[in-house]
């Protein structure tokens, strides 16, 4: 709901949008109006809202109108479920596991939105930054010297790539939106191993860029969007920091 909708949002606020699309103009909120199906409108009973398990039982179609619902809600889910069995498995019972509950699915919903809009919201990312700040307050993963440092090293590092690329190219490599990501996930890992989590997400990106122009399903000159890679390679990096800093440290 919140990739679905937070977007729509957004873009309302912008004038241009606001005048030029009066007929798309927005008049809903995250909390309303509650889930319904797009094509007849009919308001969702709680019985069709389980995670899952209502797709399932539905077999991917509204229950009125019989229209397709999109597989993508339940692959979400699945990812949602998935990460959190994880987080709780590693982590245990705990004030910070709940704390990292809500940073995996701040990234995936982050990831998804960069994927299908090219946006990083800073109504996101920002309260990311923040929560990886309080979370090291009392060294929940990293000391709070590190999680700062981490925080300014984060945009920093992608700063100096982004005007690098942007004077030898005179392109756009990257947006700001991947800037304010990375200085998040700096926030929660420290600073130590920042260059591992930029060196994971540039290659998972590299390779899955060239996995699509061998299957010509992607233009040279077409780009694609950073923040899923980042995303995938800060969770990774939250969840596992002891084993990185170990690792390569």
């Amino acid at each position: 709901m919140v990739i679905h909708r937070l977007p729509l949002i957004i873009k309302s606020y912008d004038p241009t949008y606001s005048q030029n699309s009066l007929k798309q103009k927005i008049t809903f909120s995250l909390a309303t109006p509650r889930s319904h199906c797009p094509h007849c409108k009919r308001i969702l009973a709680l019985s069709e809202l389980i995670p899952i398990i209502s797709w399932i039982k539905l077999r991917g179609r509204c229950s009125s109108c019989r229209s397709r619902i999109s597989g993508r809600y339940p692959l979400i889910e699945i990812l949602a479920v998935g990460l959190s069995i994880v987080v709780i498995t590693h982590f245990g019972i705990q004030l910070k596991t709940a704390a990292i509950l809500v940073a995996s699915w701040s990234l995936l919903t982050l990831a998804f939105i960069d994927w299908e809009k090219g946006l990083l919201p800073d109504h996101i990312t920002l309260p990311l930054l923040w929560l990886g700040l309080i979370v090291n307050l009392d060294s929940g993963i990293t000391t709070l010297h590190s999680a700062v440092m981490g925080a300014v090293t984060g945009y920093g590092l992608l700063w100096i790539i982004y005007w690098l690329f942007r004077i030898l190219t005179k392109k756009e490599g990257l947006g700001y939106g991947d800037l304010k990501l990375l200085s998040a996930i700096g926030a929660w890992i420290g600073w130590q191993i920042l260059p591992i989590t930029i060196l994971v997400a540039a290659s998972s990106g590299l390779i899955f860029a060239i996995v699509k122009l061998s299957k010509k399903q992607l233009s040279k000159t077409e780009g694609i969007p950073f923040g899923p890679f980042l995303a995938l390679s800060g969770w990774i990096s939250i969840v596992y920091h002891k084993n990185l800093l170990q690792l390569f440290l």
